[in-house]
């Protein structure tokens, strides 16, 4: 009886690796990205469609305490052109963005454009309660840096 036991512990402890492991793949091991554009251009309209995206969420992996608020945070391309007709319609400064990335977010460290020269509008900027939108783009690159809560919402 005690071997059946401990055969079955056994069992049990070889196949949680393989059941991780799976989960990883399914889920996104920590460090992937999201690269569908299709969730961006609906939290940002006014952005138009993009050329390419790389983004991660806060409800990818398993992150601790479950939340039901959603932010996420990214880089995109705008298609050719947009940031002129952006520049043109709104009043735009020369603004980066803070350095820091939460510990959700690090794998955005050193991503993005290279010596990028970031502008930001407040007219793009959303603020509210329970929701908020943070845009910077780079005059050189057309990209776009986004860090949204509940950006549906």
């Amino acid at each position: 009886m005690e071997r059946r036991k401990l055969i079955g512990i056994g069992a049990g402890l070889a196949v949680l690796p393989a059941w991780w492991t799976l989960r990883q793949v399914v889920n996104g091991a920590k460090g992937d990205w999201h690269t569908d554009t299709t969730p961006l251009e609906r939290a940002f309209p006014l952005l138009g469609p993009l050329a390419d995206a790389k983004w991660v969420s806060s409800r990818d992996n398993d992150r601790g305490v479950p939340s039901p608020e959603l932010v996420i945070s990214g880089f995109a391309r705008l298609a050719s052109g947009k940031l002129a007709e952006l520049t043109a319609a709104h009043a735009f400064v020369s603004d980066g963005p803070a350095d820091d990335f939460s510990s959700w977010f690090e794998t955005l460290e050193g991503e993005g454009p290279e010596n990028p020269r970031w502008i930001r509008s407040h007219e793009l900027d959303r603020d509210g309660s329970g929701y908020s939108t943070k845009l910077w783009f780079d005059r050189r690159s057309d990209i776009v840096r986004f860090w949204a809560l509940n950006p549906y919402g």
